[in-house]
């Protein structure tokens, strides 16, 4: 039985890929299947993303004494 691979893992994988396709000297029918497996990998990541932010407001709403912030997907670290 095969594991499956942690978030990181997945979200490793994909930056290996990018990194790859940003090669000049990649051919075509390697990117096109790099560019298959990431386009799965962020399909898969997404998803994990969208049922983890489902549970922590579900979770704020549970605890009643919480405020439930808005999820910002395009907050960073960097702009905090």
């Amino acid at each position: 039985m095969k594991k499956e691979k942690s978030f990181e893992e997945k979200l490793n994988r994909l930056e290996e890929i990018v990194s790859s396709l940003e090669s000049p000297a990649l051919n075509l029918d390697e990117a096109a299947k790099l560019f298959e497996e990431g386009s799965m990998l962020t399909q898969e990541l997404s998803g994990k993303l969208k049922e983890v932010k489902f549970k922590v407001e579900e979770l704020k709403n549970k605890a009643g004494n919480l405020v439930l912030e808005p999820f910002d997907e395009n907050k960073t670290d960097e702009t905090k």
